[in-house]
């Protein structure tokens, strides 16, 4: 053994506190670490909640609070058992409930799910999305569509569905940079392990055609303006499929049901609608058009 040198001997045996000791120290640097990275966020990064403008405690890629997102509940309310529009008076009947549009005329898809109602923190979310481009908030959109998509479940046979999301005309697709309903439309099925099994096929419909703002057109002026702006570019992946149509906002069904009309057209065995929110007429009344101009005044502001 050179000199100066004490032989090495063997590592002396750790206590059981010794050996809990390790996995505390790990856990609460961790902590500590989070910690000052939070603080540091939110002194070199100050935000509020782009919803209720109370500052943001934590780092997240989504300006939105815990709180407001937890606000967004589904719509407990009565529905048509077709498009899904508020009823607010249902007769004693056994046997599905319809309202007064989908007795006149039954829309050209079988049935419409929405998650909540556009109003307050879901339409704000949805305009993040839209008009202030935050990508990150069709993560939780997609969540919301999924739990439409599964009241639909027993409907048809999604191992065999064809998920088409409501196409942009390229004029808009090339000013907005994405498809807001195709980006609601893949998080939400990624999101959901037991609707991966459908099959996402934005391509297979395309708006050929722009379409005027719909803001005080009469149902007939509107079913006119949307006609003919839907094409299916590849008949035969739809022909006897069934078609699950999606979108962010469902207002009074006549963009969906024309997407649906013209797929229904190309052979489809049957068309479904989900959407994350859908526009509810209030109570005594069938007036749109205020929600309408409001949705008109956000598209021109954020566009300014």
């Amino acid at each position: 053994m050179p000199p100066g040198k004490a032989q090495a001997g063997p590592h002396p045996e750790r206590s059981p506190q010794q050996r809990q000791q390790g996995p505390e120290r790990s856990a609460l640097l961790v902590s500590s670490l989070r910690y000052t990275a939070s603080s540091l966020f939110s002194v070199f990064f100050p935000s509020d909640c782009r919803i209720c403008s109370l500052p943001l405690t934590n780092i997240s890629r989504l300006p939105v609070c815990p709180e407001c997102l937890d606000t967004m509940a589904r719509f407990q309310g009565r529905t048509c058992a077709i498009c899904g529009e508020r009823m607010f008076s249902f007769s004693d009947e056994a046997g599905e409930q319809l309202c007064g549009e989908c007795l006149a005329e039954q829309p050209a898809f079988r049935k419409a799910s929405a998650y909540g109602s556009y109003d307050a923190g879901l339409r704000e979310l949805i305009h993040l999305l839209k008009y202030d481009r935050i990508r990150t908030a069709a993560r939780v959109l997609g969540r919301m569509l999924a739990e439409a998509v599964t009241d639909l479940r027993q409907e048809f046979d999604i191992h065999d569905a064809v998920v088409i999301p409501v196409p942009l005309h390229s004029s808009k697709l090339h000013s907005r940079g994405f498809n807001q309903s195709e980006l609601i439309a893949e998080a939400g099925l990624k999101g959901a392990p037991e609707l991966r099994v459908m099959k996402l096929r934005p391509q297979l419909l395309k708006r050929v055609r722009a379409t005027e703002s719909q803001v005080g057109l009469t149902r007939e002026q509107r079913q006119a303006n949307v006609r003919g702006a839907f094409a299916v570019t590849v008949p035969d992946e739809v022909r006897g499929k069934n078609i699950l149509v999606v979108d962010d906002v469902l207002t009074t069904g006549t963009t969906v049901g024309e997407c649906a009309r013209v797929l229904r057209k190309a052979g489809a065995a049957g068309v479904w609608v989900a959407t994350v929110a859908r526009v509810m007429k209030p109570e005594m009344t069938a007036a749109l058009e205020p929600l309408e101009a409001e949705e008109a005044l956000a598209m021109s502001a954020h566009a300014g």
